[in-house]
C-alpha cells in the first residue's frame, strides 16, 4: 500500500501518523509546500502579543522528528502541482531546486488547508498589508511589532481579528477594528456578540461597525520622504492612518488542485465528501478545512474549518484509506475564543442559520454565574439555548468571564448524542462551590425550557415585546433607578400579592426583573390570579444586551 497525502498540519499530520499506526508497513508519503509540517496556528496571535514568548513552541513537530517517529517519508517545500486521477500520479514541485517530478499513490488524502480571503482594494498588495495565517506571517508581524509600530488597523471581526486586536493591545499598539457587519464573530448572534463589542472598547479597540475598506495609499510623513505611512480609507467616507493592516476577513478551501482533477465541489468550492471521507473518486480522500461536511443540527453541507474537526477527519480518512469503513459523523462547529478577559464559545447553529433555513426554533435566555455567589470570584455569563418545539437541543452560546468552556463542552455534547431539554435537566453534574452551583446552569437551561414546553411559562424574548405592552417590573427601587426598560411600572416582588388591583387585565402585561428568576415567580403569581401575563426571557441583564449601543 502506498499511501500519498497532500499537506501537514491537523488534518495531514494526523492523517500521516494514525496511518502509520495501522499498518507498520504501507509506504507513506507526506508532502508539504512549506517548511512546517506540524504548528499550532491557532497560537500565532499570542505570540505577537508576547503571551506565547519563544516561537519554537508553536511548532508541535519538527518534520525530522516526524520522520523519526513514524518513519514516514515527509518531503517539506515540494508543492503538489496536479493531481492525474487516472494515472494515479501527483506533479511534485521541489521549490528549493525548481525540478518536478511525479510520484505514484495507491490512495491519496488531500489535506490541503484553506487561505485567508484578501477583498480586491487599492492598496492590498503593499509590503505592511499582512495576514496571520502561517508561522511566516506571523514572524512578519512580529517583526514590524519589534521595530516598534504604533499603529495596527485589523479587517475582519471574527477568531483572528479578535485575537490580534488584544495582542497588539497587549504591546501598548493603537488598534482599529474594521467590521463589514454589526457585530462581531458571526457565527453567534448579534445581541450574544454586544458583550465583546463593549470588553474591546474598554480595552481600547477603535470599532467601524458597517463599515468596509475601499482603499490603501501611502503618504510621507513630515517632509522626510522615506517614512512613510498607511492612509486606509472607509466606506463610511474616513479614513485611518497606521503602520500595518492585518486582513482578517475570512477564509477560501485551497481546492484548486481538486477541481483541475475533476473532483466534485460544493457551492462554496470546498471538495464534497461522503461520510467515510471519499471524494468523487473513491481512491482519493479529502480532510479539513479543503472539504464540505455534514453540519449535523440542520442537515446540510457546510465548511467548519476548525482544528478539532480536522484532526478527527485525518484519523478516519487513515483508517479508510487503508482499507477500513470509519464514518466522520459530521460536525456542529463547536469553538471558543478568548477576548481580552472574555470568553466567547458557540456549539451548533445560531439563530440566524436556523432563521435562515427555516427551521422552527424556540429559544431562552439565563443569566447565571460560573460558581456559588458566596464563593469569591463569581463571575456572571450570558447563555442562549435555542431548542426545537419537541424539545431537542440545536445550539447554545455562552459569553463569560469565567467557566463558559465547561458549559459549552457540555452543551456541544448534549448536541452531538442528540439529547433533549428533558434531559438537559436531568444530567448529574460536578458540583463544589469553587466551581458551580447547585442549580448548575446546564441543568438550569433545561428547567426554563421544560417550562416553556410544558406551559408554566410564557416567555418573550426583547426583540419581539409588543409595543403596547404593559411593563411590569418586580425589581427593588434601587435596581430600577439603576436603570429600567422605557416605560415600565415598579410593584417588588414582594408587593405585588398585595398591590395587584394596579395591573390591567385587559391587555398583556410582560414582567422582567434582573436575569428572569424573579419575572418567573411573578409571573407564576399573576397568572393563576387570571392575569394574561409574559416573562422577559434573560430579564433586564439580556435586555440591554439587545440595545446596546453601536456608537464605538
Amino acid at each position: 500500500m502506498k499511501l500519498v497525502i497532500i499537506g501537514g498540519v491537523a488534518g495531514g499530520a494526523s492523517a500521516a501518523a494514525r496511518a502509520r499506526r495501522l499498518d507498520e508497513q504501507a509506504h507513506i508519503i507526506m508532502f508539504e509546500k512549506g517548511e512546517h509540517i506540524s504548528f499550532a496556528n491557532c497560537g500565532l496571535p499570542y505570540h505577537v502579543g508576547g503571551v506565547i514568548e519563544k516561537r519554537e513552541d508553536l511548532v508541535v513537530m519538527s518534520p525530522e522528528r516526524f520522520r523519526a517517529r513514524t518513519n514516514v517519508d515527509v518531503r517539506t517545500a515540494q508543492e503538489i502541482t496536479a493531481i492525474d486521477p487516472a494515472a494515479k500520479t501527483v506533479t511534485v514541485l521541489n521549490r528549493h531546486t525548481g525540478e518536478s517530478y511525479k510520484e505514484s499513490y495507491d490512495k491519496l488524502i488531500i489535506a490541503t488547508g484553506s487561505s485567508p480571503k484578501k477583498p480586491e482594494i487599492p492598496g492590498i498588495d503593499d509590503t505592511d498589508v499582512m495576514v496571520m495565517w502561517n508561522m511566516s506571517d506571523m514572524t512578519d508581524v512580529k517583526d514590524r511589532v519589534n521595530d516598534g509600530i504604533k499603529r495596527a488597523l485589523i479587517v475582519g471581526g471574527g477568531y483572528i481579528g479578535l485575537e490580534m486586536a488584544e495582542n497588539f493591545r497587549h504591546q501598548k499598539i493603537e488598534t482599529v477594528l474594521v467590521q463589514r457587519s454589526g457585530q462581531l464573530m458571526s457565527v453567534i448572534d448579534p445581541e450574544m456578540a454586544s458583550p465583546l463589542s463593549d470588553c474591546l472598547v474598554k480595552h481600547g479597540v477603535k470599532i467601524h461597525f458597517n463599515t468596509t475598506v475601499v482603499r490603501i495609499c501611502r503618504q510621507s510623513i513630515g517632509k522626510d520622504d522615506e517614512k512613510t505611512e498607511l492612509l486606509v480609507e472607509l466606506s463610511s467616507g474616513k479614513t485611518v492612518k497606521t503602520d500595518i493592516v492585518i486582513v482578517a476577513a475570512g477564509i477560501r478551501p485551497n481546492s484548486e488542485l481538486a477541481a483541475a482533477a475533476g473532483l466534485a465541489l460544493g457551492d462554496k468550492q470546498g471538495i464534497v465528501v461522503n461520510e467515510y471521507l471519499e471524494t468523487s473518486d473513491p481512491d482519493i480522500y479529502a480532510v479539513g478545512d479543503v472539504i464540505e461536511v455534514m453540519e449535523t443540527v440542520i442537515n446540510r453541507p457546510s465548511q467548519i474549518p476548525l482544528a478539532g474537526p480536522a484532526n478527527r477527519q485525518g484519523r478516519t480518512a487513515a483508517c479508510n484509506a487503508l482499507g477500513g469503513k470509519s464514518e466522520f459523523k459530521g460536525a456542529i462547529g463547536s469553538s471558543i475564543c478568548k477576548v481580552f478577559d472574555l470568553t466567547v464559545g458557540n456549539a451548533g447553529p445560531s439563530e440566524k442559520i436556523l432563521r435562515k433555513e427555516k427551521i422552527p426554533y424556540l429559544k431562552v435566555y439565563l443569566n447565571p454565574f460560573s460558581h456559588a455567589t458566596y464563593y469569591p470570584d463569581a463571575k456572571q455569563m450570558h447563555l442562549k439555548m435555542l431548542f426545537s418545539p419537541e424539545g431537542r437541543i440545536l445550539g447554545v452560546q455562552i459569553v463569560g468571564r469565567d467557566g463558559v468552556k465547561e458549559r459549552i463542552d457540555v452543551m456541544a455534547t448534549a448536541i452531538q448524542t442528540y439529547l433533549s431539554v428533558y434531559d438537559l435537566q436531568d444530567l448529574e453534574l460536578s458540583y463544589a462551590p469553587p466551581y458551580g452551583s447547585a442549580k448548575e446552569p446546564v441543568n438550569y437551561a433545561g428547567f426554563v425550557a421544560v417550562n416553556m414546553l410544558e406551559g408554566k411559562t410564557v416567555q418573550v424574548c426583547a426583540d419581539a415585546i409588543a409595543e403596547n405592552a404593559f411593563l411590569l417590573d418586580v425589581r427593588e427601587k434601587s435596581e430600577f433607578k439603576a436603570g429600567a426598560l422605557p416605560g415600565a411600572v415598579l410593584i417588588p416582588l414582594g408587593q405585588l400579592r398585595s398591590r395587584m388591583s394596579e395591573l390591567p387585565k385587559d391587555s398583556g402585561i410582560v414582567i422582567y426583573c434582573q436575569v428572569g428568576i424573579r419575572g418567573y415567580i411573578a409571573e407564576r403569581i399573576l397568572r393563576q390570579n387570571g392575569f394574561n401575563v409574559k416573562n422577559l426571557s434573560g430579564g433586564y441583564v439580556t435586555w440591554k444586551m439587545f440595545n446596546a449601543s453601536k456608537e464605538q
